[in-house]
Formats: structure tokens, C-alpha cells, sequence
């Protein structure tokens, strides 16, 4: 597991302290594949960082060999875009869970299909709010402690329907093998500089939705169906609707797209506009706030 650097650019390195999760949580393998994907992939730390969000998973980032920062509750994705612009060499990985990522961070999960970064995004699935006890989350099963029997959110179905989409993939906690070679593809994905690459791993909460019980008799390997193309986008759009019909549910890397053409376009913050020009402007507005 991690180790304190001693690295000269780093100025101060932190004891790494024992996790929150209960034993058991599905987020252990989660951050057993992270953590072994930097040396597989021979990424040193100080040219890396993690993002997290809010929630049980939003710890992951002090438990890995690499730079650290705890985001706002949803904004993980903006914040870790954000950071890959400022310094494109950087590895950079977001990690979060389903309530934090799909309900107050979903419109920024819609955008970042759309501005395809090349950063990956690795969503924890419990289907609950593990950290506050156990409430409905967007993909919670209809019937969880209340929850009205309505469609969950599937983010790999949104994925699908964006154009710029370039890499979807899912895996299970309880797929050690399956799960370190999505992460590890995933990363590769964003670090070649093809885009955003999206990791759905669904991670039962032991405490309030344990459902490991279940989970193995609907889970599908794609790697292991004769005939599936995760390149194309049809067909995979039409096999997964027809899992979901009967109750089953893939994984492994459902959709890749590596010829997506790449917009290198500067966000509304970035782009050149002159403060001469709008001076007028800014003195009138000021003027009608004078008494």
C-alpha cells in the first residue's frame, strides 16, 4: 500500500491514517487497484493527484501515492478538469460516490462527457448515502427504505447518449482481477490524451444496502459475450436496454470510442476578451448601485 515520499518537490507529506469504511466495504478494492495502478503504470506521485467528492469515498484520496484534494460535495469533476488545464502533464484521476457524483454533481457528469477532458472518473456505487445512514440515492432500487419504485439513474446509459462520449466501462468490487485492469485502462485512456475516461464500479455498502449477496447471479461480463463491439456505439446501446429488460447487468469495458475528435477550445473564463471593451459597461452598472 502507500508510503510516505520522500521526494524533494514534495514540501511536506502526512501520515496516512486508517480508512472510515466499515471491513467489508466494497471501496477497499476500489483503493487496492488505484493504489497498485500507479505502479503498473509507473506514475509517480508527484505527478499525479486525485480529486475526491463528499461521502465515504471521498476519502480515497488520502489513502493513495499521489497529491490529494477534497472537493466541494459534486463538484469533483470540475475541480479536477480544472486542474488538468492548468497543468496538462498532470495525471489526473476523480473519485467520488453515487450520491455525490449523480445527484448534486450529475450536471457536471453531463458536461464532462460533453468537454471530454482527458482526466478519469472512477464512481463508487453503493446505491445509498453511506456516510449520513443510509438514505435513497439516484441509484438506489425502488423499495430501499422507502424509496418510490422509479427508474434508477444509469450513468453509463447518459454516457452513451453524448456524442463526445469516448471511454464507459464497469466493474464490480468483488472482481479484484477486473477491476484493477479497468482502472489501470482507464487512466491509460485519459493520460494518452484521448478524453475523459468514466470507471462505474459498483461497491455495496455493507452497512445499509448490502447486496453482495445478489449481485453475482445479474452480473455479465462483456469480455466473455460472443459478438459484443465496444466500439460500436448502436449496438452497444441496444444490448445493454436489453440486459436492463432482464434484470442483468454489465460489466467490463462497454464502450470505447478512440477516434472521438478532441475540442481544444478555451472554457467562457479562459477566452481573450478585452476588459477595455466592456469599461462603459462595468461604470454604468456601478453607477446605478450609487445613491
Amino acid at each position: 500500500m502507500t508510503t510516505l515520499t520522500t521526494d524533494p518537490h514534495v514540501t511536506q507529506t502526512f501520515p496516512i491514517k486508517d480508512t472510515i469504511w466499515c471491513a467489508g466495504c466494497g471501496h477497499f478494492s476500489v483503493l487496492n487497484a488505484l493504489d497498485g495502478s500507479f505502479g503498473r503504470l509507473g506514475i509517480d506521485g508527484k505527478d499525479a493527484l486525485v480529486v475526491a467528492g463528499i461521502g465515504c469515498s471521498g476519502t480515497i484520496q488520502n489513502h493513495v501515492p499521489a497529491y490529494g484534494y477534497h472537493a466541494l460535495h459534486g463538484r469533483a469533476l470540475p475541480s479536477a478538469a480544472g486542474a488538468k488545464m492548468a497543468n496538462p502533464e498532470l495525471t489526473v484521476i476523480a473519485a467520488g460516490g453515487d450520491g455525490d457524483g449523480l445527484a448534486i454533481g450529475g450536471g457536471h457528469l453531463m458536461h464532462t462527457f460533453r468537454n471530454n477532458p482527458s482526466i478519469a472518473y472512477i464512481i463508487m456505487n453503493n446505491s445509498t448515502y453511506g456516510l449520513t445512514k443510509g438514505q435513497a440515492s439516484p441509484t438506489s432500487q425502488g423499495g430501499f427504505r422507502g424509496f418510490a419504485a422509479r427508474e434508477q439513474v444509469d450513468p453509463v446509459m447518459l454516457g452513451l447518449s453524448i456524442p463526445a462520449t469516448t471511454f464507459l466501462a464497469r466493474s464490480y468490487s468483488g472482481d479484484g482481477d477486473q477491476l484493477e485492469q479497468l482502472t489501470d485502462a482507464a487512466i491509460r485512456h485519459a493520460n494518452a490524451g484521448r478524453g475523459f475516461a468514466f470507471l462505474e464500479v459498483i461497491s455495496p455498502c455493507v452497512a445499509y444496502n448490502d447486496r453482495y449477496h445478489e449481485w453475482p447471479a445479474h452480473l455479465v461480463d462483456v469480455a466473455r459475450t460472443p459478438g459484443y463491439d465496444p466500439r460500436d456505439r448502436a449496438g452497444v446501446f441496444t444490448q445493454l436496454l436489453t440486459w436492463d429488460e432482464e434484470g442483468r447487468v454489465p460489466t467490463g469495458l462497454l464502450f470505447l470510442n478512440e477516434d472521438a475528435p478532441l475540442v481544444d477550445a478555451a472554457g467562457p473564463a479562459q477566452q481573450d476578451v478585452d476588459p477595455a471593451s466592456n469599461r462603459e459597461a462595468y461604470r454604468k452598472v456601478l453607477a446605478s448601485f450609487q445613491a
